[in-house]
């Protein structure tokens, strides 16, 4: 093998970059362990912390300080580099874990979470930006494909060993037993962020001007209408229509302009990582409900096609990063229709009737098409952002993902609960299956469009 094909092949592991790979995967490894694990030591938790009515919150105040993390951390690195976010985020991030592993009550569990929240929002976006440095741009498929299938083994045993630790040590092992790799993974990292990481760019960041502004709306509206999904009522209605419009405000501010009108090129690609993301979070949302309340799976049976998921989002994120010929946007739209294909199966395994064991190679094919899509997004928009807007456009790109997951997911469990009941979901799972398909396969011509546009 030439020197030069060694150099096209192993860019990711050359000597010069060998620890920082290393360590972006272990970062990624660690952050999904935490949060596969917190969903099986939950119960524990609530119930040993005397918490029960603050069950949820957990989750919603990481997602509301992620929000935050992910605006500040871009505008940092845009500004002064991603060596200081990462600097940040990563201390910020073991310091939640060790927080949330000494916790006596949930108010200091929550404030670890918020922790948490602000580091791992911040470092996801500083890592993008640090991969548009150290990697050349032929590799930067292959660097996200890593960062994809860095969820694989969590999502594999993640809940087994937090189960483990649960049961027969502390479920505090699930966040003291990552903090010290956390810091591993920071000292791994470190060599490269001193030798690509400092300093902005050359020519000054963009001002933009509202940018805590927004991210605290966003932050706000996604607590307010998380919240109001959990809680029907006449208020939480109302409060919930306050949610979407400070979100609608806040998002004008935070991402491309252009992009809630799918204009080409960058915005419609930010726009399809949020209805991408949206269209599979909230059909798997009820997919255990199916299986367990129609078709009497076992809880253990119920979960395993969201296993199976990951893997097709695996396979395809692996798949994506050695097709360095393809178009970003074909990649995407095909992402976006094995999505829509397989939330439209859905709808065949949601009655009675239905052939529930379609729902394996169903979830399957929208895996690979997450696995395809969201790698990809990222990629096409590292390479059609300006270098000191890097940081703005991923935090974009996370948002997106964010908001489009809190926002669908909370639509759709009120759409569920206003048709159908929690035992028998199939009136209102089915039509909430169609829409969704309809969105993601009116998204990818969008997409298909914007690559057209910039050939012609």
């Amino acid at each position: 093998m030439s020197t030069e094909t060694r150099a096209k092949t192993s860019a990711l592991w050359a000597p010069e970059r060998r620890n920082f790979t290393v360590g972006l995967i272990l970062i990624i490894t660690l952050a999904a362990f935490e949060a596969m694990g917190l969903g099986t030591a939950l119960p524990t938790i609530v119930a040993e912390l005397d918490g029960h009515r603050y069950y949820s919150w957990p989750f919603t105040v990481f997602m509301a300080a992620s929000a935050i993390g992910t605006v500040l951390g871009g505008r940092l690195a845009d500004r002064r580099g991603p060596a200081v976010p990462l600097l940040l985020a990563l201390p910020t991030f073991a310091l939640g874990l060790v927080v949330a592993g000494v916790a006596q009550d949930m108010p200091t569990l929550l404030v670890a979470r918020v922790l948490q929240g602000l580091g791992g929002g911040t470092q996801i976006v500083a890592l993008y930006v640090m991969i548009a440095r150290a990697y050349p741009e032929e590799h930067r498929p292959k660097a996200f494909g890593a960062i994809s299938s860095a969820w694989v083994v969590p999502a594999l045993v993640g809940p087994a060993i937090a189960g483990f630790l649960t049961e027969y040590l502390s479920w505090r092992w699930v966040f003291l037993g990552l903090a010290p790799l956390v810091l591993l993974g920071a000292v791994l990292l470190a060599p490269t962020v001193r030798r690509f990481g400092s300093g902005a760019e050359e020519g000054a960041a963009p001002r933009r001007k509202g940018l805590p502004l927004a991210a605290l709306g966003a932050s706000a509206g996604v607590v307010a209408l998380t919240w109001s999904a959990q809680n029907p009522s006449l208020f939480s209605l109302s409060l919930g229509v306050a949610a979407v419009v400070a979100l609608g405000a806040s998002i004008r501010v935070l991402v491309p302009a252009g992009t809630l009108i799918a204009r080409p090129g960058l915005p419609v690609m930010v726009l399809a990582r949020g209805l991408m993301a949206g269209v599979f979070f909230t059909a798997q949302a009820f997919v255990p409900l199916t299986l367990s309340t129609v078709h009497h799976y076992s809880p253990a049976m119920a979960g395993v096609p969201l296993t199976v998921g990951s893997l097709g989002w695996s396979a395809g994120a692996l798949w994506q990063g050695g097709q360095r010929a393809l178009s970003r946007e074909a990649v995407v739209a095909t992402g976006l229709l094995l999505v829509g294909a397989g939330v439209a199966g859905l709808t065949l395994i949601a009655p009675e009737w239905g052939p529930h064991w379609l729902v394996f190679g169903l979830w399957f094919v929208a895996g690979s098409g997450m696995g395809l899509g969201m790698a990809s997004t990222s990629v096409r928009v590292l390479e059609l952002s300006p270098a000191d807007e890097r940081g703005f456009n991923s935090s974009a790109l996370q948002l997106s993902d964010m908001l489009g997951q809190a926002a669908m997911v909370g639509l759709g469990g009120v759409l569920v609960t206003s048709l159908a009941a929690t035992g028998s979901p199939a009136a209102g799972v089915v039509p909430l299956d169609l829409l969704l398909t309809a969105a993601a396969c009116c998204a990818a011509p969008l997409v298909l469009r914007s690559r057209r546009e910039q050939m012609a």
